[in-house]
C-alpha cells in the first residue's frame, strides 16, 4: 500500500495525507479523522527504509528561477524556503537567464547533486529545460503552467478561470471598457488569462476591442508602458485588469501622474496578491494565487518523487490544482458618472 492509496480511499489529495502523516497542523479535523481511518484499513506504514535511503545524506533540491516580477519571485522563496527548512531540506536556488543562458544555468545546478527540481514559470515552459534534467534522471516539479511535461507533477492555479471571474467582478460592477494588460508571449498563464478575460467579456454580451488589450512582460516598466497606451485612447477604459501585480502597480502610478483617482476615475486591478498589492495606494484589489503555499506543496511533492525513486518505484506525475480567490480592497469601484469622467479628462490633459 502506498500514500496514493490512502488519498484515494480517504477522498482527499496525497498531500493532505503527507500532512497528516508529518503531524502539520493546516489539516482540518474532518480530514484527519478520514486518513487515520483509511491508514488503518489499508494497514499502511510510510516506507521508512525508502526515507532512510534517500536521506543517508541532506537532500538537497533545487530551484531554478528567471521570472521578471520581484514580488512574485520573494512568494515563491518563502514558501520554498520554509519548507524546507521544516523538512531539514537543503534548497539551492539558482537563477537562469534567457535563451543562451538557460544551458549553463542548467548543467550547473545538476553539478551540484540536487536530487529534484522546482521550475516555476516561465522555465517549466521551455521544452529545452526539461529535457535536460530528464537527460540527468533528475525528478522535476512544475510551477504554473496549464501543460505540464508528460509524466511530471505540477501545481497550478486555473488562470482561465481565474482572469474570467476578474473580468465578471468588473463587468458586475457596471464597466463595458475594460483595459488588459496581458503577461509575457512566452508563457502558457499568459494565454489562459487572456482567454478568460475575452470569455468574459463575450458572456457578459460585450464585444471584446482589440485596442484595450496591451502587451506586457510581467514587469513594473511594461505595466507602465501599457497603461500609458490604454489612458491615451480616445474613448479610454473605465477599469484596466493587468495580469499581475507589479503591471497592477505601475498601472496606478500612471493614473496618478495623470490625476486620476483610482478608483473614483479609473479602477484598477491585478493578478497574484503578492505583497505589493497591499504596499501601493490604494491598496489594490487582485486574484489570489497562493505562491508561497504551491511553492511549500512543490517541496513537498519533490521529496515524495526522491523518496520513491530511493525504493526503486515508479515515478508518479500528480497534477494539483490550487484555489484562487478574489481579494476586495480599494482601487476597485463602478464606473465614474460623466460629469466625473468630463472633469477627469481634463485633469490628465492639464498634466499632458
Amino acid at each position: 500500500m502506498t500514500i496514493y492509496d490512502v488519498a484515494r480511499l480517504a477522498g482527499v489529495s496525497r498531500m493532505t495525507v503527507s500532512r497528516v502523516i508529518n503531524g502539520e497542523p493546516s489539516v482540518t479535523e474532518a480530514k484527519r479523522i478520514r486518513v487515520a481511518e483509511a491508514i488503518r484499513e489499508l494497514d499502511y506504514a510510510p516506507n521508512h527504509a525508502a526515507r532512510s535511503l534517500a536521506s543517508a545524506r541532506t537532500l538537497q533540491i533545487g530551484l531554478l528561477y528567471s521570472n521578471p516580477s520581484p514580488s512574485y519571485l520573494s512568494e515563491l522563496l518563502l514558501g520554498a524556503l520554509e519548507q524546507c527548512g521544516a523538512k531539514a531540506i537543503q534548497l539551492i536556488v539558482v537563477k537562469c537567464g534567457v535563451e543562451a543562458g538557460e544551458e549553463v544555468a542548467v548543467r550547473r545546478l545538476i553539478a551540484t547533486g540536487v536530487g529534484g527540481v522546482i521550475l516555476p514559470s516561465p522555465l517549466c515552459d521551455s521544452a529545452e529545460i526539461v529535457r535536460l534534467f530528464r537527460d540527468a534522471d533528475i525528478p522535476i516539479v512544475t510551477l504554473g503552467t496549464d501543460q505540464p511535461p508528460a509524466a511530471t507533477s505540477s501545481i497550478r492555479v486555473d488562470d482561465y478561470a481565474a482572469a474570467h471571474a476578474m473580468t465578471t467582478h468588473l463587468i458586475g460592477l457596471g464597466h463595458r471598457r475594460i483595459g488588459y494588460i496581458s503577461g509575457h508571449p512566452r508563457q502558457t498563464a499568459s494565454s489562459q488569462r487572456l482567454e478568460g478575460y475575452t470569455a468574459a467579456l463575450r458572456d457578459g454580451g460585450i464585444t471584446p476591442d482589440p485596442a484595450l488589450v496591451v502587451q506586457g512582460y510581467f514587469t513594473y516598466h511594461s505595466g507602465l508602458e501599457g497603461a500609458d497606451v490604454l489612458l491615451a485612447l480616445a474613448n479610454r477604459p473605465t477599469a484596466i485588469f493587468a495580469a499581475n501585480d507589479d503591471m497592477g502597480a505601475a498601472a496606478i502610478a500612471v493614473a496618478h501622474r495623470l490625476g486620476l483617482d483610482v478608483p473614483r476615475d479609473l479602477t484598477i486591478c491585478g493578478f497574484d496578491d503578492t505583497a505589493l498589492a497591499t504596499t501601493v495606494w490604494p491598496p489594490m484589489t487582485t486574484v489570489r494565487q497562493p505562491v508561497a503555499d504551491m511553492a511549500r506543496d512543490a517541496v513537498t511533492l519533490l521529496a515524495d518523487a526522491v523518496n520513491r525513486k530511493a525504493d526503486g518505484k515508479p515515478a508518479q506525475a500528480l497534477c494539483e490544482m490550487a484555489p484562487f480567490t478574489l481579494v476586495y480592497r480599494q482601487s476597485d469601484g463602478p464606473p465614474a458618472t460623466p460629469r466625473s469622467r468630463h472633469l477627469a479628462k481634463t485633469r490628465s490633459t492639464k498634466s499632458h
